[in-house]
């Protein structure tokens, strides 16, 4: 069973990373951001979208709110300076939302329509919440890869290195 404290320390490593994420590409020309290399999402700037894009979804599952964004977020915010604002919005939502849990919710269950076949689909809220913070490392990690091919340094990205992780 994940606790709240669980659920604020991965919101706290998530935001943290992602600032430091889309800081460091927001350093990269355009045309280096929307190159594409090659990855799932192709280049950076859609890899950056689809980060945003799967938050916001599992976020929105989570309390209630709508969210209709389609195709997995490719194409969703053209301008980086904008997608760089929203990303910061949506940490900070999910930090809040980390920090008002309780067991009793999350020992709860969660039904939402998938966005891949958009069937019902029910499973435990503790599972949806290990989900949406797993499905951001993942994605940052192709993030990471995809900035050294563009020669960038991601530097230390390791959860013990998130600044008063322990406390």
């Amino acid at each position: 069973m994940i606790t709240r404290d669980y659920c604020v320390l991965m919101a706290r490593y998530a935001q943290w990373m992602n600032t430091r994420l889309f800081g460091s590409v927001a350093g990269l020309s355009d045309a280096e951001r929307r190159l594409d290399r090659g990855a799932f999402f192709g280049s950076i700037h859609e890899t950056c979208n689809h980060l945003l894009w799967g938050d916001r979804i599992w976020l929105s599952r989570f309390t209630g709110t709508a969210f209709a964004v389609r195709n997995y977020g490719r194409g969703m915010i053209d301008d980086f300076d904008v997608l760089v604002r929203e990303r910061a919005v949506t940490d900070r939502a999910i930090l809040d939302w980390a920090s008002s849990l309780d067991d009793e919710w999350l020992q709860g269950m969660l039904t939402y329509t998938s966005a891949m076949d958009q069937r019902e689909r029910t499973l435990p809220r503790s599972l949806a919440v290990v989900h949406l913070f797993n499905h951001g490392t993942h994605h940052r990690g192709q993030l990471t890869a995809l900035m050294t091919q563009a020669g960038l340094e991601p530097g230390i990205t390791d959860l013990p290195f998130l600044p008063n992780a322990a406390a």
